[in-house]
């Protein structure tokens, strides 16, 4: 039952995102570039997405499970961090750059954007050297 959840969660966000272009990088760039010809659209599907997710999240802080009676993961830190800080930095540059964010590249890349594939492949390969990274270092710490 947790596979389907997740199944028609993803196809949910999926269609969301879609509909509101935050898959369409040049929607995404326009909005972006407050010293051109901005395009402000976008931040009413952000202030939505903020309301839907702190609602969530008050709920879930309550529970120990979820609905689905899996066991709540939520973060267990709130501070903020410099690794925190340089990977959000890292993550908005990439977005202004290349105008897609993780979740939009692959409702892109589905979609047959051909500028997702490259920017698909990058994400993969970052993915796969920073696990590489980490597992060295906690190598590392163990020895």
């Amino acid at each position: 039952m947790a596979i389907l959840t997740a199944l028609l969660s993803g196809l949910v966000f999926g269609v969301g995102l879609m509909v509101s272009g935050m898959s369409n990088p040049a929607k995404v760039l326009g909005f972006l570039d407050i010293a051109g010809s901005w395009d402000p659209s976008l931040a009413f599907v952000m202030v939505g997405a903020i309301v839907v997710a702190s609602l969530a999240f008050f709920v879930a802080r309550r529970r120990p499970r979820s609905l689905l009676g899996l066991p709540m993961q939520l973060p267990a830190s709130a501070t903020i961090t410099p690794r925190l800080v340089l990977g959000s930095a890292a993550f908005g540059i990439g977005w202004g750059l290349a105008g897609f964010c993780p979740g939009p590249a692959l409702v892109a890349l589905g979609a047959g954007y051909p500028k997702a594939i490259g920017f698909v492949a990058a994400m993969v390969a970052g993915m796969v050297v920073f696990e590489l990274v980490e597992r060295t270092k906690s190598g590392m710490q163990r020895a």
